[in-house]
């Protein structure tokens, strides 16, 4: 491999697994706030202490999440001089003040807030409490929406001149409001909450199946999080089509390659623009990214809203098949996520920022045999901390809430008295005996 493709694996694969983690952080954020809202207006206390552990729950989740995913983030900017300082020397005067802000929004704010929601519980007044697990979700949107910016810019750059070799920023008001990055910050918006609604109906679909306890709880986790998956999967689809209009004009190789069009002519078309060159992105990346986004995508919202639908006098929960495929559903947003950014970054190839600066123009002095080592370093870790994260998720969320540690005034239950990670001592049933008043019986 050149040197050019191990630094574009190394950014690809490090930028594609740290999205894994951002897109559950901000799908579930907003779903904890409302949970948490929710339960703190409760007028009846039995509601409120069955909302508080439901909060509890599914906000520790989140919490793993965001903290094992940040140690990725904290890299990522780093590799804009490890392997693409001609992208920084370029473009640092435009897009250095958004990545600068996201930065401070997401590794300070951000966590300045999280902290004190995670420990504010019993310390601090309903109202700020919730104040602070809604200000955690609008800088988590705010720092996505810097993100976008930056990116925005790479894929359409407005707002700027170029002197000596250098773009400068002309027109603040025009790279903020950049339809290229405010229709995709619209997309991601509604595919993470489309990722955080499935991923809370899986796993409450799975407690339900196992009959775990706390059958009411999971009932209504279940419920919202099907109509928050339901709506914002229907929208998602929507806006990623609002974004061709834009690549049939601004980036039209991408357009004929995702339309199945003759490239030949655009090639033409782009030399005569551009200059002699390849302009032609892989194809057949380029068209098994969009279709795996768009069959995923579709796919997740006829399910969801047929769900969310079937929730009416409890017919979902009388199917078990429907029920598992709740469960069998939670990697789908995830995959379709990957495949609609690996459309968007390698659609614009072989520009880095479009009719501006090619890839191989932003590539630093680095030796191949040092962006062969720090590539495996890095993948080797990131790899590690995904796995570490899904694997602390996975055993938590198994627990249920009995062994919910967050905002909790008393230890969980320990491993050697809890073996089947239910929070109960061993040989017990579920404290509502398996099935509640409301419990379809043909589910179990």
């Amino acid at each position: 491999m050149s040197a050019a493709d191990l630094a574009r694996l190394q950014f690809a694969a490090t930028t594609g697994i740290h999205w894994l983690f951002v897109i559950l952080t901000m799908g579930l954020v907003p779903l904890v706030a409302i949970m948490h809202t929710r339960a703190a207006f409760s007028r009846d206390p039995a509601k409120r202490a069955l909302r508080e552990r439901h909060t509890r729950f599914w906000g520790q989740l989140y919490v793993i999440n965001y903290a094992v995913g940040i140690v990725t983030g904290l890299v990522m900017e780093f590799q804009f001089g490890l392997s693409w300082s001609g992208l920084s020397k370029f473009a640092g005067n435009v897009f250095g003040a958004p990545l600068a802000l996201e930065t401070l929004i997401a590794f300070f704010a951000e966590s300045t807030f999280l902290g004190m929601w995670i420990f504010g519980w019993g310390r601090l007044r309903r109202g700020v409490h919730i104040t602070l697990i809604w200000l955690v979700a609008l800088t988590a949107y705010a720092s996505a929406y810097w993100i976008m910016i930056a990116n925005g810019f790479m894929q359409h750059p407005v707002g700027y001149e170029v002197r000596d070799g250098a773009a400068y920023l002309t027109d603040f008001a025009a790279l903020l409001t950049n339809p290229n990055a405010l229709l995709a910050l619209a997309h991601i918006t509604l595919a993470a909450l489309t990722t955080g609604g499935v991923f809370v109906a899986g796993i409450s679909a799975w407690h339900l199946l196992r009959r775990t306890g706390d059958t009411a709880l999971f009932r209504g986790s279940l419920r919202l999080s099907l109509w928050v998956a339901a709506v914002a999967s229907f929208f998602v689809v929507v806006v990623g089509d609002m974004q061709f209009p834009l690549i049939e004009q601004f980036q039209p190789m991408k357009w004929a390659v995702a339309e199945g069009h003759d490239v030949a002519e655009v090639q033409a078309q782009l030399v005569r623009q551009y200059g002699p060159g390849d302009y032609v992105p892989p194809q057949s990346w380029l068209r098994i990214s969009l279709d795996s986004m768009t069959l995923i995508g579709n796919t997740v919202s006829t399910i969801t809203l047929l769900a969310a639908l079937l929730l009416w006098r409890d017919w979902l929960l009388r199917s078990r098949f429907l029920v598992r495929l709740m469960v069998v559903m939670i990697p789908f947003p995830f995959i379709a996520s990957v495949g609609g950014w690996v459309f968007r970054e390698v659609g614009r190839q072989p520009w880095l920022i479009y009719g501006e600066l090619k890839v191989e123009d932003a590539l630093s002095q680095v030796g191949r045999i040092s962006l062969a080592v720090s590539c495996a370093v890095f993948v080797a870790v990131f790899l590690a901390l995904a796995v570490t994260n899904w694997t602390l998720i996975t055993r938590f969320a198994r627990r249920g809430p009995a062994a919910t540690q967050l905002g909790a005034t008393e230890p969980p239950a320990d491993d050697a008295n809890d073996p089947d990670g239910t929070g109960r001592p061993p040989g017990s049933g579920p404290p509502d005996g398996g099935r509640d008043a409301k419990e379809p019986t043909a589910l179990f």
